[in-house]
C-alpha cells in the first residue's frame, strides 16, 4: 500500500521561524516595567542599608568618645582624691600645730605648770581632732592583761607586784581605726619572777 509523502509547503517554514521567534521572546527574561521595579526596590533597600550602616557607625564613634572621657574623668578625680584625700583631717589637726608653736613661743615666759597645761590642752585637741574622723586610743593601762590582737610585746618584766601576762609598761599608744585596729600598742609585759634566791 503506498503512503503519501508530505511536502512542506514554503511558507510554513517561515510561519514556523515567526512562531518560534514569539515563544522565544516570551520565555527569555521578564518584561522591562517589572525589572525597573525591582531594580529600583534594591537599590532603595541597599540605601537604607548604607544609611543605617553610617549612622550606627557615627553612634560608636561617639560613644567610643564619652567612652574615653570618661575614663580620663575618673582617672583625674582618681589621682585628686590621693592627693587631696587627707584635706579635712589635716585642717582639723593645723590647729593643734598652732596651739603648740605658741606654747614653744610662750616657753621661756612662763612657768612650767602652765607649759604642762598648755601641752595638755594641746593633746586633747588633737585627740578629739582625730576621733572625728573614726580614730580613737586603745585603753592600755597597767595591770591590763596582754592581748596579742591588739598589743605588740617588746620587753618583758619580772614581777611578783603584777600578775603574768599583764602589761607592766606601755612604750607606745596604740590606735583604733573605725573599730579596726590602726596601730598595736607597744608595751612591757609582766612575767613572774624565776625561782632562785639571790647570792
Amino acid at each position: 500500500m503506498d503512503k503519501k509523502k508530505h511536502h512542506p509547503h514554503p511558507g510554513d517554514a517561515e510561519h514556523n521561524d515567526q512562531q518560534a521567534a514569539a515563544d522565544g521572546g516570551e520565555q527569555g527574561a521578564a518584561p522591562a516595567p517589572e525589572l525597573e521595579d525591582r531594580l529600583k526596590q534594591l537599590e532603595q533597600a541597599l540605601a537604607a542599608k548604607e544609611a543605617e550602616a553610617a549612622a550606627n557607625w557615627d553612634k560608636f564613634v561617639r560613644e567610643r568618645a564619652d567612652l574615653e572621657n570618661y575614663r580620663k574623668r575618673t582617672q583625674k578625680e582618681k589621682e585628686e582624691l590621693l592627693k587631696y584625700g587627707n584635706e579635712s583631717l589635716l585642717l582639723e589637726i593645723l590647729p593643734v600645730l598652732d596651739s603648740m608653736e605658741r606654747a614653744l613661743i610662750h616657753s621661756c615666759e612662763e612657768s612650767q605648770a602652765a607649759i604642762v597645761e598648755g601641752v595638755r590642752l594641746t593633746h586633747g585637741m588633737l585627740l578629739s581632732a582625730l576621733k572625728k574622723f573614726g580614730i580613737v586610743p586603745l585603753d592600755v593601762a597597767r595591770g591590763t592583761s596582754f592581748d596579742p590582737a591588739l598589743h605588740h610585746a617588746v620587753h618583758q618584766l619580772e614581777s611578783d607586784e603584777l600578775p603574768p601576762n599583764t602589761i607592766a609598761e606601755v612604750f607606745q599608744g596604740g590606735y583604733l581605726l573605725n573599730d579596726r585596729l590602726l596601730r598595736a600598742a607597744m608595751v612591757v609585759v609582766a612575767v613572774p619572777k624565776k625561782n632562785g634566791a639571790e647570792q
